[in-house]
């Protein structure tokens, strides 16, 4: 297995659709966490109003299996309608600094 790995996905909703996606999102939240090798899964709003979601995954591997899962193709689906835009993920790679706990998602 590889290191973690950190992940953005930013949404950004067509005009009057952001508590219909947050709703969509928080669904697929709930059970997303359940799946192995999840560490983070947390939506946050920018002051653009777009939606980003943080990710953390123990693997690479399990991110991967994540991404063909039945909670992010049902999400895919149901989002498509309320998107301004294809979703933009981002996998990042992590350059520890200071503490360990602070340094570093």
């Amino acid at each position: 297995m590889s290191e973690p790995v950190v992940v953005t996905a930013v949404f950004t909703p067509k005009d009057g659709a952001l508590d219909d996606l947050v709703d969509l999102l928080s669904v697929a939240i709930a059970e997303v966490h359940g799946e192995e090798g999840c560490l983070l899964y947390a939506i946050h709003r920018d002051p653009a109003g777009k939606l980003v979601m943080i990710e953390k995954w123990s693997s690479v591997e399990l991110l991967d299996t994540h991404g063909s899962s039945p909670a992010v193709t049902r999400l895919g689906g149901d989002a498509a309608g309320l998107l301004a835009g294809p979703v933009v993920v981002t996998r990042l790679v992590p350059i520890p600094a200071g503490t360990t706990e602070q340094g570093q998602l």
